[in-house]
């Protein structure tokens, strides 16, 4: 009960994934996480009984009529009942998996009445997010690159001598798994990612969001997703792309609408240009002009 509890609060901290002791799929934070968190479930179902029912079925066979014992085996060369019901059931199976994972990726690349507008760009080895356009209006000089935050980094460095266990964040460790500048997003907010690459292809993968998605040079991929919970998700480039692709980690913020329209405002007003100093300096300028006639009137 302990250990599950401690797992729990650990899994608060950071929502780094996967986490110790999981065997299923991640459940997810957005809207459209359970669609493959149940499809999952489906397929593992019916997989479990199909291997219940054809391991079984040897099994019985081996045990129970195996030579030893007088077993003497049939002579028929088929039968046709048999045979219909055990292809037409199969074909049954997988065409309702078929249409229920049809309806899912259906679901998925539908973007239309997106709020907000992300471009993800991969780079060897770091990513680059602009932020497009939110609620209707667009947004102009807002974005960074992100890339493994620097106590990492240096960490695994060779002969740093560095603990990696020593890199934490809010007691949680996060060595390779923390960047110098996350992705920040709105809670309740549907989200369109345009995709991308700008060497290699890449992959975006943040397992709490329930997909992933290709960053490919000269191709542009959409996805989509609704956040349903503050906190930090954590993810990783899932396509091998170099030397360093275990170090280019993902790290999403989500917060709440208000907060976000704060920090955005705040990265606006930090990109906006600074005022022109000209203005201020031709008052006097123009001032002294003036006065030189004057001057030379009364002489």
């Amino acid at each position: 009960m302990s250990l599950a509890l401690a797992l729990a609060l650990c899994s608060g901290l950071a929502q780094a994934n996967p986490e110790p002791g999981q065997l299923n799929l991640t459940r997810g934070v957005t809207t459209w996480s359970e669609v493959p968190y149940f499809l999952n479930n489906v397929v593992l179902g019916v997989c479990v009984v199909i291997g219940i029912l054809v391991f079984g079925a040897m099994f019985i066979a081996m045990f129970r009529f195996r030579k030893s014992r007088g077993a003497v085996p049939e002579k028929w060369s088929h039968n046709t009942m048999v045979e219909v019901i055990w292809t037409t059931i199969p074909v049954l199976i997988l065409v309702a998996l078929a249409w229920l994972a049809t309806g899912g990726l259906v679901s998925f690349a539908d973007t239309t009445g997106s709020q907000m507008t992300i471009k993800v760009t991969g780079y060897q080895w770091k990513w680059r997010y602009d932020y497009v356009d939110y609620l209707g209006k667009p947004i102009s000089k807002v974005g960074y690159m992100s890339k493994l935050d620097a106590l990492s980094d240096k960490t695994r460095q060779l002969h740093s001598g560095l603990d990696p266990y020593a890199v934490t964040t809010d007691g949680y460790n996060t060595y390779l798994i923390n960047v110098d500048k996350p992705l920040v997003l709105p809670i309740h907010t549907k989200i369109r990612f345009v995709i991308t690459s700008d060497d290699v292809i890449h992959s975006w993968w943040v397992p709490q969001f329930g997909w992933k998605m290709d960053a490919i040079p000269g191709i542009v991929n959409t996805a989509w997703t609704n956040i349903n919970e503050t906190g930090t998700y954590r993810g990783q480039c899932a396509e091998l792309c170099g030397q360093d692709h275990g170090f280019m980690p993902i790290v999403v913020k989500a917060v709440s609408q208000e907060d976000f329209a704060k920090w955005l405002a705040d990265q606006q007003q930090a990109s906006a240009p600074a005022p022109a100093a000209a203005s201020s300096a031709a008052a006097p300028a123009s001032a002294q002009t003036a006065a030189a006639p004057a001057k030379a009137g009364n002489g």
